[in-house]
């Protein structure tokens, strides 16, 4: 059963409230109940900033999100503190590390530190970087499908951003590309403590 709990927050400017509107929209696209609340008020010129999704296949009763995130998606160190106490043991945090030097204080949860700045300069323009993190999030979580945030994208910017589809499409790409490697990584690093332990028996 779908139950996404998601997170994503950063400066005001990183894009943010627009990653949670993509992933809100594309939910809905597949017939998902969705929720998508944004935070706004002081701290969103130049302090955290965030808003919070929740997917499901059933209504929604709240569109609370406490201390029950199984992600948070942050994009720079402010929301990394405030955030990843958020996270239920075993959830999901990713990080951008292109914004962010220290790691995080939790040692109960998935950690994925991604330099969404760089991977974006990649692509061309630094301002897909939040593209970059969904990207990533899609390739964890496969709460959508990539071809439906695309379509959501023209539903929150317009038929004027159609143009802008290509580099955005190579950025969620991207994001989901680095995030496989870091799971290929991981899963290599299990094997090898695994193998390790069997030997010592």
């Amino acid at each position: 059963m779908m139950d996404e709990k998601v997170i994503c927050a950063g400066f005001g400017g990183q894009g943010v409230m627009s990653m949670g509107q993509l992933l809100a929209y594309a939910a809905m696209i597949e017939g998902k109940n969705v929720t998508w609340m944004p935070s706004y008020g002081p701290e969103m010129r130049g302090g955290t900033a965030y808003c919070c999704v929740m997917i499901c296949d059933r209504p929604v009763g709240s569109p609370v999100i406490a201390n029950d995130a199984g992600c948070s998606i942050v994009m720079n160190l402010p929301s990394l503190r405030k955030f990843e106490k958020s996270l239920v043991a075993g959830g999901y945090l990713l990080v951008n590390s292109s914004m962010i030097d220290e790691r995080s204080e939790r040692d109960d949860v998935h950690e994925y530190y991604i330099p969404a700045d760089e991977l974006a300069m990649e692509c061309g323009n630094r301002r897909v970087a939040n593209m970059i993190m969904l990207g990533a999030y899609l390739e964890i979580s496969r709460a959508v499908q990539p071809e439906n945030v695309m379509e959501a994208f023209k539903k929150v910017f317009g038929e004027k951003a159609e143009k802008l589809l290509p580099l955005n499409r190579e950025a969620l790409r991207k994001g989901m590309e680095y995030a496989a490697i870091l799971d290929a990584s991981s899963r290599e690093q299990n094997s090898g403590f695994m193998e390790a332990a069997q030997t010592a028996l």
